[in-house]
C-alpha cells in the first residue's frame, strides 16, 4: 500500500483553490487601430455631410439657435470685455456687471431689447394692421355672440308676432268673405247682372260688380278691388293673346257670327268698373291699420249690420245677440 503523496495533495489543493477564485470578466480590449479602408470610409462620409446643401428650414433653424445662443450669453462676462476701456470707465463711474444703466432712482432696463425677426416678405407696418383687424373682428364677434344670446328671446318673441299676424291677416280675409257673402244675400252689393261672363268650357259664371267701389263697405272693399283687378288683368291677357295676329281694330267682313264662333274670334261683352283706376283715400287709410285693428272692425260690423257673430259662426235674431260669450276671440275660449 503506497502513501500519499504529499506534495501532490497539496498542489491539487492550490489548484483548486485558484480554480475556485477565477473570474470570468472579460479582458479589456485592446484598442483598435483605424485602418486605411475605415479611414478613407469616414473621410467620405464627411465630406458627404460636409457637402450635402442645407434646406431652407435647417438653414433657418441653425440660424435661430446661434441666435439665441449669443443672446443668453453677455458680453460683460468675457475677458475680453473686461479688458476694454469702455467697460473700465462704466466701471468707474460706478457700473455693475448685470446692473441696470442710470442712477438707481432712474434705473434702466437690466436687460437689452430683444430683436424681433421677420420673417415674410410684409411691410414693416403690416402686422400691426392685421393685430387692429383682428381686434376688430374680435370685437364684432364678441358684440355678435352677446346679440345672439340677447335676442334669443326678441327672436321668439318677433316669431311668435309674426305668426300671430298671419293668423289675423288670414281671418280678416275669411271676414271680408264673409261680409260679402251675407251683404249679396240681402241685395246690398250685388250686381245687376251686366257684368255676367259665361265660360263656355264649365258652364260658370263670373259676375263682375258693377256698383262703385266707394259705395261698398269699406271693411271688405279690398276683396272687391282686388278681384276686379284680377279680371282686369285676366282680360287684357286673353285679349291679347286673342289679338296676337292681327290689330285689334282689324274686322274682316267676309266672316259671319259661325265663322267668328268657330276661329274663337267671338266678342266678349262686359261692363268694366269704371273707378278701379281712381284713388280712393278711405281705402288707403283702412288698409294703414293694424291687421287687429282692421279684423276688430270687421266683427263690429257683421254684428251692427247682421247681428253675426264672427267668432260663433252663427246669426242671432235681434241686436242683444244673447248667448254670444264677447266682441273677441279670446271671449269665446
Amino acid at each position: 500500500m503506497t502513501s500519499p503523496n504529499p506534495k501532490m495533495g497539496h498542489g491539487e489543493e492550490e489548484e483548486d483553490d485558484d480554480y475556485m477564485n477565477m473570474t470570468f470578466g472579460d479582458p479589456d480590449p485592446a484598442p483598435s487601430v483605424e485602418t486605411s479602408l475605415q479611414r478613407r470610409q469616414r473621410l467620405k462620409r464627411e465630406g458627404e455631410i460636409r457637402g450635402r446643401v442645407k434646406s431652407k428650414a435647417e438653414v433657418a433653424a441653425a440660424e435661430r439657435e446661434a441666435r439665441e445662443q449669443a443672446l443668453s450669453r453677455s458680453l460683460l462676462d468675457e475677458a475680453r470685455a473686461r479688458k476694454s476701456k469702455g467697460f473700465a470707465m462704466m466701471a468707474k463711474m460706478g457700473f455693475k456687471a448685470g446692473a441696470a444703466l442710470g442712477s438707481a432712482e432712474n434705473a434702466g432696463l437690466a436687460e437689452p431689447l430683444r430683436p424681433e425677426m421677420k420673417e415674410d416678405r410684409g411691410g414693416i407696418g403690416l402686422d400691426s394692421e392685421r393685430k387692429r383687424k383682428l381686434g376688430e373682428a374680435a370685437e364684432k364677434v364678441e358684440l355678435t355672440e352677446k346679440k345672439r344670446k340677447v335676442d334669443e328671446n326678441e327672436f321668439r318673441d318677433r316669431v311668435r308676432r309674426e305668426r300671430e299676424q298671419a293668423r289675423c291677416e288670414r281671418q280678416f280675409w275669411a271676414g271680408m268673405k264673409v261680409c260679402e257673402r251675407m251683404d249679396e244675400g240681402e241685395g246690398k252689393s250685388g250686381g245687376d247682372g251686366k257684368g255676367e261672363e259665361t265660360n263656355g268650357d264649365s258652364g260658370k259664371k263670373r259676375t263682375l260688380s258693377t256698383r262703385p267701389l266707394k259705395s261698398i263697405p269699406v271693411v271688405y272693399r279690398a276683396l272687391i278691388r282686388s278681384r276686379e283687378e284680377a279680371e282686369r288683368d285676366r282680360r287684357m291677357r286673353h285679349d291679347l293673346e286673342q289679338s296676337s295676329t292681327r290689330l285689334p281694330t282689324y274686322v274682316d267682313d267676309m266672316e259671319d257670327e259661325d265663322d267668328k264662333r268657330a276661329m274663337g274670334k267671338t266678342r266678349t261683352e262686359y261692363i268694366p268698373v269704371e273707378d278701379l283706376e281712381e284713388e280712393d283715400p278711405e281705402l288707403d287709410e283702412f288698409n294703414a291699420l293694424e291687421v287687429e285693428e282692421k279684423l276688430r272692425r270687421l266683427v263690429e260690423y257683421l254684428r251692427k249690420a247682421h247681428n253675426y257673430c264672427f267668432w260663433c259662426k252663427c246669426s242671432y235674431p235681434d241686436e242683444t245677440m244673447d248667448g254670444c260669450p264677447g266682441l273677441t276671440e279670446e271671449d269665446h275660449d
